[in-house]
């Protein structure tokens, strides 16, 4: 197999035209070109001047390889394609008698759960939340509604907080081993689409999301393995540095040698209960802000010129990072094309905001988050659990900013940038429900993050005209960007002071991401094999 990159063709060529243009490249017939499949396309439209290409990496099977390979040797663009199939490190005993857990049904968890099923050991799965159906129901409760459920939201729940995102499957994480091509896999097989294996930014959507993941639960439960919901996990059983088990909501006790906590980032009873039991932790940066909308339409014009609205490029997005004077980085974060910004609060009387898209990206705003990083050492000194403490004021003082009804503050950025109120909406309309009640979100975060967000948004106008719209809206607050502790672990992937405790994903400070928390879930998931196996890692 032979992979050529750096492959171009006018984003309108016909897909018939792809076979003789690579046939071309090689200097060879095409029938001669046995074989090929996409492994990435992607275009650059940085240079606004030049006309738009598509550019190609391709995974091929010619007749005589050898020959190729010694004509274009001086070639950088033309090599050997590297092996990217997924290999077990082992298959369970059939006589194995003890069933690793896997605790959260977030991409680390669905992702753990089903290479340990895959593998053969037959996980047993408990998520807090319901099962997506019924996640899906309760989260538009709070959305139409204003009715939270504390146990079944944007948080918690089937698919975990990715369900209710752009579903982005690209990440900036180093894998050597492939894994996210596994991860890439195992989506489409469930039901995503197959475009996803080489458009360079794949997503799939919140609607198709919650297929995908029934499909990949109902392939764990064929396998052998047990998926269990509204099952909350209230205590670690402990005995002498070594985890035994643990102990559910209802007084259950479920006992295993092996439990993978793959909590998400707002599971913040379970690390106090995990800090009180002495689970080693440490706090870890994170960032705080707002999501700005912008028409969907301006964002294209900017960002593809002539370009934009074409059928094969979609809705487009953005990457943006400023240095203020103040010593703080902004930068844009989660960014959802033609998306909506959601009610992301998990716990009563806070408010909390994120983005999600629809496959389709089709709706009128682009959002985005624009945050500010803050670290433990200067912002929230105090312990493992001081960046929860200061998440939960903050969102506790937007519930009152926005009404105290789960509205969420906003303000026209043209009147946060002239440290004004906002009274009434211009031409741009939030699309956050259950509402957003104009002010000043100057008294909504720290002074230092005001300041620099303040400085950062005409900053951007430079890189994309009109991002400093006057009528484009930001909305109140952005604080869940990442896990603010990590849960540390060691070598063989357990933690540093409680063995048989394997924390993975992004509530454990390990990813961020749909993609990156399942990479990790195989990587949890292929370390408990190797110790129940007792393999060498």
């Amino acid at each position: 197999m032979l992979r050529i990159t750096e492959l171009k063709l006018p984003i309108d060529h016909p897909d018939e035209d792809l076979r003789p243009a690579i046939a071309q490249r090689l200097g060879i017939a095409s029938d001669d070109l046995l074989d090929f499949t996409l492994f990435k396309r992607s275009y650059d439209a940085r240079k606004k001047s030049s006309e738009l290409c598509f550019i190609y990496t391709i995974d091929l099977e010619v007749r005589d390889e050898a020959a190729v390979l010694h004509r274009f040797a001086d070639d950088r663009n033309v090599n050997v394609a590297p092996d990217v199939s997924y290999k077990a490190v082992g298959q369970a005993p059939a006589d194995l008698n003890a069933r690793p857990i896997v605790v959260g049904f977030g991409p680390c968890g669905i992702f753990a759960g089903l290479l340990l099923a895959q593998m053969g050991f037959k996980p047993i799965i408990l998520e807090r939340g319901t099962e997506v159906r019924q996640r899906t129901k309760d989260t538009w409760g709070l959305w139409r509604k204003s009715v939270l459920n504390p146990e079944s939201n944007v948080q918690f729940g089937e698919g975990g907080a990715g369900t209710f995102s752009d579903g982005k499957l690209y990440s900036q994480i180093k894998d050597p081993k492939f894994l996210g091509r596994k991860v890439l896999h195992e989506f489409v097989k469930a039901g995503a689409p197959e475009e996803i294996l080489y458009v360079s930014k794949p997503h799939i959507g919140t609607f198709r999301l919650t297929g995908v993941v029934e499909n990949m639960r109902e392939q764990i439960r064929a396998l052998g393995g047990e998926v269990r919901f509204q099952q909350r996990v209230t205590d670690v059983l402990i005995d002498d540095g070594q985890l035994v088990g643990v102990e559910l909501n209802g007084g259950e006790q479920i006992h295993s040698k092996h439990v993978i906590l793959a909590l998400g980032h707002s599971a913040r009873d379970t690390f106090r209960m995990l800090h009180g039991r002495g689970v080693y932790m440490e706090a870890k940066p994170f960032s705080v802000g707002f999501r700005i909308e912008h028409p969907q339409s301006l964002i294209d014009r900017a960002r593809l010129g002539k370009y934009a609205g074409h059928p094969k490029l979609g809705a487009a997005d953005y990457k943006l990072v400023h240095h203020a004077r103040n010593g703080r980085s902004v930068y844009s974060f989660c960014m959802c094309p033609g998306g909506t910004v959601v009610a992301a609060t998990s716990e009563p009387n806070r408010v909390v905001t994120n983005g999600m898209s629809q496959y389709s990206r089709n709706e009128r705003n682009a959002n985005s988050g624009i945050v500010v990083g803050i670290t433990p050492e200067v912002d929230y000194p105090g312990g493992p659990l001081a960046g929860i403490e200061l998440q939960e004021r903050l969102e506790s003082h937007a519930f009152v900013l926005g009404g105290s009804n789960y509205e969420a503050p906003a303000q026209l950025v043209g009147d946060f940038i002239a440290g004004k109120a906002s009274t009434e909406l211009g031409s741009v309309e939030p699309s956050y429900k259950p509402g957003v009640a104009l002010g000043d979100l100057a008294l909504a975060l720290p002074a230092f993050a005001i300041e620099a967000i303040r400085e950062a948004l005409p900053a951007f106008e430079k890189q994309i005209r009109g991002y400093s719209l006057h009528d484009a809206v930001l909305t109140g607050i952005e604080t869940r960007t990442s896990s603010p502790l990590r849960i540390t672990r060691n070598e063989s992937m357990q933690s540093l002071n409680v063995k048989g405790l394997f924390p993975a994903g992004e509530g454990a400070g390990y990813a961020g991401g749909i993609l990156s928390a399942g990479v990790d879930g195989i990587r949890i998931a292929e370390a408990v094999a190797r110790d129940i196996l007792g393999l060498e890692a």
